[in-house]
């Protein structure tokens, strides 16, 4: 006899293929929101907030693992609706890359005693702000798409989620100037810092940079069920 599933998130899945979307979304950015958090403890030097927030990412990462298996795994095989089934399991790739992200740079700060360098905290701070907005920004645009199915993807809902993207396109620009800016910051300061640590800045950088590349690929996967 099959076994019955009892978790909440393959019902949702029976119901509609995006309320698990969402659902993924959301854990997702209860994830990515702690780097910010993450950061200020590094700066107050509190290694023990820093461990504790790192756990904490880490079980979120977790969880939307768990929640990303569910949704492959009870997925149907064709979905009678505008939108490809590869296109949402790819979707979901890019939404997952959130948290796996914030998570490794989790673990880069507690994996070693990191500093951060006074040179290059005001943009670290830009930085964050902002890829913590754009991913805010993708979230909203994920909210939107139980509303974007109610209206056959057109109408008012259709232009409100253009804009939408288009926004998650000029916060992406935006942030690609401050990591080239950062990068360049942390260039003029390398002879002060060991070659470790300048080795893990420059990798946190670049996640950071990977998060907000996610994010507007997350944009370009609604624009492609917005053009079907």
């Amino acid at each position: 006899m099959a076994m019955k599933t009892t978790s909440p998130l393959a019902g949702l899945l029976r119901r509609s293929p995006f309320k698990p979307i969402q659902e993924h979304m959301r854990t997702v950015f209860s994830c990515v929101s702690l780097l910010q958090p993450l950061f200020e403890a590094l700066s107050a030097k509190d290694a023990e907030k820093v461990k504790e927030l790192a756990t904490r990412i880490g079980s979120l990462e977790t969880e939307a693992d768990k929640q990303k298996s569910v949704f492959r795994l009870h997925m149907p095989k064709t979905l009678f609706m505008p939108v490809d089934r590869r296109d949402l399991l790819n979707l979901l790739r890019d939404q997952d890359g959130l948290a796996d992200d914030a998570e490794k740079i989790s673990q880069i700060l507690i994996s070693r005693d990191m500093e951060t360098p006074d040179a290059i905290k005001p943009l670290l701070d830009e930085l964050l702000t902002g890829t913590l907005a754009i991913c805010s920004e993708a979230k909203l645009m994920i909210e939107e798409l139980d509303e974007l199915v109610q209206v056959g993807f057109g109408g008012r809902e259709h232009d409100k989620v253009i804009e939408m993207i288009a926004g998650v396109r000029s916060s992406e620009d935006t942030l690609d100037q401050t990591l080239h800016q950062i990068k360049r910051s942390l260039f003029a300061i390398e002879d002060t810092l060991s070659p470790v640590s300048i080795m893990f800045w420059y990798q946190i950088f670049d996640l950071l940079g990977n998060m907000s590349n996610q994010a507007e690929n997350m944009s370009d996967r609604l624009l492609l069920f917005l053009s079907k």
